[in-house]
């Protein structure tokens, strides 16, 4: 197995394309590896973060018109952007995808998906495979169990897949605060999907912009 380390093996938006596979109605009606909410609202972030970083992002659904259009919080972050719709179980089979994808001039594949066992490990051990830098994101991502979830992943460990979750994408894509020209938008989506840390900060605004009283008590 090559080893994932080295400054040049962490994301960089400008080499970085995401994949959203399957964020469905009927994938979530039985996800139980996670709380659904929290995929729903990881995914969305994740989304919202590759917008603010100016990272394409390919959205793609499987067999819409039975198993449910793709959630509205995360298609709403790309208005107006045609979802692909396959028939392919392995995203990294449908062509449309891989085109897409590939148009994209980019080798930093990241992926997230419904469910993780299926839908999310057969495209990224094929893609792996293919030459490109793979990195699944699990917590925007769920299987139909926890076991589903946590064999899928060791699996695609084995096969020289990388595992982060949503935040350490954003945090790596962003690297150095001194960077400002995405740092407010990607402190809105830490405001809005971030819960305890977005509300601590909101918080500490207000504090700061509290005159202190003139007469104690």
């Amino acid at each position: 197995m090559t080893f994932r380390n080295g400054l040049a093996s962490l994301l960089r938006p400008e080499d970085s394309v995401l994949v959203l596979i399957d964020h469905q109605p009927y994938q979530l009606t039985n996800l139980n590896s996670h709380d659904p909410h929290m995929v729903v609202n990881n995914a969305t972030a994740l989304a919202k973060t590759a917008k603010a970083f100016g990272v394409p992002t390919i959205l793609t659904s499987v067999i819409a018109d039975r198993g449910g259009l793709i959630f509205p919080q995360i298609t709403d972050v790309f208005p107006g952007q045609a979802v692909i719709d396959r028939t392919f179980i392995n995203t990294w089979e449908d062509k449309k995808v891989v085109d897409a994808v590939t148009a994209t001039g980019r080798k930093q594949l990241i992926i997230a998906g419904l469910w993780t066992e299926i839908c999310v490990a057969m495209p990224a051990i094929q893609a792996a495979g293919e030459g490109w830098d793979v990195t699944v994101v699990t917590d925007a991502s769920g299987g139909v169990s926890v076991e589903a979830h946590e064999v899928a992943i060791q699996r695609m460990i084995a096969g020289g897949v990388n595992m982060m979750t949503w935040l350490a994408v954003a945090s790596e894509w962003q690297r150095d605060w001194a960077r400002t020209e995405h740092a407010a938008e990607l402190t809105e989506v830490l405001v809005q999907h971030v819960a305890g840390s977005g509300i601590a900060f909101l918080w500490e605004q207000q504090l700061l912009n509290t005159p202190v009283p003139k007469v104690a008590g």
